[in-house]
């Protein structure tokens, strides 16, 4: 009888699941196997993209500063439907310093904070007219004494109008960077120096286009297209977005995704379609997507 109980109660008891033995943690990455590992993206991205460009239409210096400025909190779309009418009435620092700043202001409202833009468009324009021989001046610690230009903008107008070699960190470079594993920072200023460590000089500006285009079109801040990178076996952060392929592929946007780019007239070797005049969404739309390079003071 005893011994029937006993039995019962070993039937009852709850059975246990195997336990899996703990995983080896992985070792740190050293610092060598992380820049060989970023210079190696780096050489993808440029198999990627190898038409990777600045995403504004200019012609010049002064319209590369001043699209760049507006380009802070809009898309660069917007800021290039805007810049054609703007150029058209004010196509020189002197012109722009002379304005009717309510005349100003409503010409480039569609690009969003329109107030501020204008001030530090007026204020730019008569800083390069009155210090500046009326040119914009082709060293940094010049530029950034301009209202309105920090060192991003800075760099973009050094490394695109002048050949001078810049790191650009706009929302989409910092968050790519962070994901790739080159540098846990957040301040731009910082993470820009911590990547000018990891690549040679002449590398910087091209390196930026290719990590914001990647940034524009897969490793989206919301939900990157984990699934369709080509750099995925290289990337640490895989699997923060969808990993599934066909998803994955629904998520591409621009030339990837078959819809037309940010410039009304890209440059030649571009394989996706311009975009038209007047497309892209109202002005506060594209203020929310913030995909812009510029500073507004």
């Amino acid at each position: 009888m005893a011994e029937s109980k006993a039995r019962k109660t070993a039937t009852k008891a709850p059975v246990k699941a195997a336990v899996k033995p703990a995983a080896k943690p992985k070792k740190p990455e050293s610092h060598l196997a992380m820049v060989r590992r970023a210079r190696k993206i780096n050489r993808e991205l440029a198999e990627l993209y190898p038409y990777a460009h600045p995403e504004l239409d200019f012609e010049n210096p002064f319209e590369l500063l001043v699209a760049t400025v507006l380009s802070a909190q809009t898309t660069d779309l917007r800021v290039n439907q805007t810049t054609p009418v703007l150029f058209a009435k004010y196509p020189t620092p002197e012109d722009m310093a002379a304005a009717v700043p309510e005349e100003l202001e409503e010409i480039i409202r569609p690009t969003g904070f329109f107030r501020a833009k204008a001030r530090s468009l007026l204020g730019l324009s008569a800083a390069l007219r009155d210090r500046f021989g009326g040119e914009v001046p082709g060293r940094l610690e010049d530029l950034v004494t301009l209202p309105g230009v920090g060192r991003k903008t800075a760099n973009v107008v050094l490394g695109n109008a002048f050949g001078v070699p810049g790191i650009t960190v706009d929302t989409h470079f910092g968050r790519l960077a962070r994901r790739f594993g080159w540098t846990a920072e957040e301040d731009p200023e910082k993470v820009e120096a911590a990547v000018a460590e990891i690549f040679p000089k002449s590398e910087w500006t091209m390196l930026s286009h290719r990590v914001v285009f990647h940034g524009r079109r897969v490793c989206h801040s919301r939900k990157p297209a984990c699934g369709a990178c080509p750099i995925a076996p290289l990337c640490p952060s895989y699997g923060e977005g969808e990993t599934d392929p066909e998803k994955a592929r629904k998520l591409l946007k621009y030339e990837l995704g078959g819809q037309p780019g940010q410039r009304l007239r890209p440059p030649a070797g571009y394989p996706g379609v311009p975009a038209a005049p007047g497309t892209g969404g109202a002005a506060g739309a594209g203020a929310a997507a913030g995909d812009g390079q510029g500073e507004v003071a």
